[in-house]
């Protein structure tokens, strides 16, 4: 039982980028601060790179290796309804990248379990779109941080060229949306990708910008 919690431990760490208080992981994992503050301890003199103290909080060194993952019933359930619909929303780059994942964990699925997350018995579908054709084009220019000339035709059948910074996609039910900071109107636009005529990258990098991230953009919706 304590090895499954220590086990618990060090998932918590691995998830939080910044220092997490030992009560917020004390609460997550249903123990007392004093019996987190004990596994704190266990692990550190098993060698775990976990920094910080108490008042401060905790948080472990980026690429320390964890022991195999094991996943639980509801566990695998989520990991086969998100690969099966990245495998149906998804451009040809994300299908075969869910295709691995779903190998990598079946190959440590529990014993009984091995194959569920590929040969499941749960199947997300959904129907084909136009937003695929430019959907690895723009997660490429996301993650680089690379300028776009787009050519949009909104939902009134005006075209109109825009040159924008790509910041976030966000996967509806139907549709994908491309948040960006559009240059010409020096303020966020939201853009349906099966809308876009033309996708183009200009040769050149934004670089981060306070105000005009995603994260930014994310704070206006609250």
């Amino acid at each position: 039982m304590r090895a499954s919690r220590l086990f618990g431990l060090l998932e918590q760490l691995r998830m939080h980028r910044q220092p997490v208080s030992a009560a917020q992981l004390a609460e997550t994992l249903g123990v007392s601060v004093r019996t987190l503050y004990r596994d704190i301890a266990t692990l550190q003199s098993m060698g775990a790179p976990i920094r910080g103290e108490g008042g401060v909080g905790y948080q472990i060194e980026r690429g320390y290796f964890l022991p195999p993952l094991h996943f639980d019933a509801d566990e695998l359930d989520a990991i086969t309804l998100g690969m099966q619909l990245i495998s149906a929303r998804g451009d040809g780059d994300l299908k075969q990248a869910a295709a691995r994942v779903a190998a990598k964990v079946d190959a440590i699925a529990p014993d009984g379990q091995h194959g569920r997350v590929r040969q499941g018995d749960m199947i997300a579908y959904s129907r084909a779109s136009d937003a695929q054709r430019h959907l690895a084009a723009l997660r490429r220019a996301v993650r680089g941080r690379r300028r776009l000339e787009i050519v949009y035709l909104d939902l009134k059948e005006r075209q109109s060229t825009r040159r924008v910074r790509p910041l976030g996609l966000t996967a509806f039910d139907n549709v994908w949306l491309l948040t960006a900071w559009c240059e010409e109107r020096d303020d966020f636009r939201n853009f349906r990708i099966d809308r876009l005529l033309t996708v183009a990258e200009t040769g050149d990098r934004f670089a981060p910008e306070a105000g005009r991230e995603f994260k930014d953009y994310l704070k206006t919706l609250r």
